[in-house]
């Protein structure tokens, strides 16, 4: 796997788990800066439609596909509107999807689009398609509101008192940038032993809620769910709990394998058939040579299953 500052994680292993070959029809749906597209091309004379609702991405994509004529096509989009967004182009289905979960590393390193504490920036936060920023909640949403949201979507434990400093912070002027942020929860939390930044936490629950990644995720799951033919794969990269839990629970609910309802889903249907089969019983993890070398591999989670022909569940 090339080391660049957008290696795709765990690229080997997505790779196994789809088994791209000559003629198949592939979707990226979170294609960021097309690491797994790139692969899935070079890898076999297969198709791949790309979709991402950063319009940064989109026009990489269109770069990408230069160098593949007539093999890929990167649409503008939200990926749980997949079914509308390929309708009347993969009329007969796909042969795997794969998502790489959060925000993507070329998101992180520009500063000005708000994301990351690393460097100084607007608190934007906005993946693309939404109005709403990380300033707008964060200097308009109530005390209870805020520590909601933080404790809810970044698990933060300290949720109340991060709440309860930014509302005072705001008090002597609005938060309009990341490094402002970053600074007020650094003062009400501590460092972790293991170096993490205090501000990681309240940073993701921003950036989740701000873009609505978990019913992103549910839809975009019932998405593919609909668009995989039989003997399709399904391969889910994650990088926190939330994400796979909710991916967890979707596949064993899909697979048969969920007796008891999860209150990420509705309850389990009796006499609905299985439409996936899970091709490990476990999440896969990263190696320790690919964390060494690229340390956003560390939290990743895979997970794989394999479409049935049994008819996909009704939509929510």
């Amino acid at each position: 796997m090339a080391r660049t500052p957008h290696a795709p994680v765990m690229l080997r292993e997505v790779l196994d788990l789809l088994a791209p070959r000559d003629g198949a029809v592939f979707v990226d749906a979170t294609f960021g800066a097309g690491g797994y597209t790139r692969a899935l091309l070079e890898s076999c004379a297969c198709t791949v439609w790309g979709i991402d609702r950063d319009p940064t991405a989109v026009e990489m994509g269109r770069e990408l596909s230069r160098a593949f004529p007539g093999r890929l096509e990167v649409v503008h989009g939200r990926y749980g509107d997949m079914v509308d967004l390929l309708a009347g182009r993969v009329d007969d289905g796909v042969d795997g999807i794969a998502f790489d979960l959060g925000v993507s590393s070329m998101q992180l390193d520009r500063f000005e689009r708000g994301f990351s504490f690393r460097g100084d920036g607007p608190l934007d936060m906005r993946m693309g398609g939404s109005e709403l920023t990380a300033a707008d909640v964060v200097n308009d949403e109530t005390e209870a509101g805020l520590a909601d949201i933080i404790h809810r979507y970044g698990e933060e434990k300290a949720a109340r008192r991060v709440a309860r400093a930014i509302v005072a912070a705001r008090a002597q002027g609005p938060i309009t940038r990341t490094a402002q942020l970053a600074d007020v929860v650094r003062g009400v939390v501590r460092g972790s032993r293991d170096g993490i930044d205090p501000a990681t936490r309240t940073f993701q629950a921003l950036r989740i809620f701000v873009n609505d990644e978990l019913g992103e995720l549910d839809r975009g799951l019932g998405a593919a769910e609909a668009l995989l033919k039989p003997g399709g794969r399904l391969a889910v990269v994650s990088f926190h709990s939330l994400e796979d839990r909710r991916v967890k629970s979707f596949l064993r609910q899909r697979g048969g394998e969920m007796p008891a309802p999860s209150r990420h889903l509705p309850p389990a249907a009796a006499g609905r058939a299985a439409t996936f089969h899970l091709l490990s019983r476990g999440a896969q993890k990263p190696g320790a040579d690919e964390v060494a070398a690229n340390p956003r591999a560390r939290s990743a989670r895979l997970r794989g299953a394999a479409r049935t022909a049994a008819p996909a569940w009704p939509a929510n």
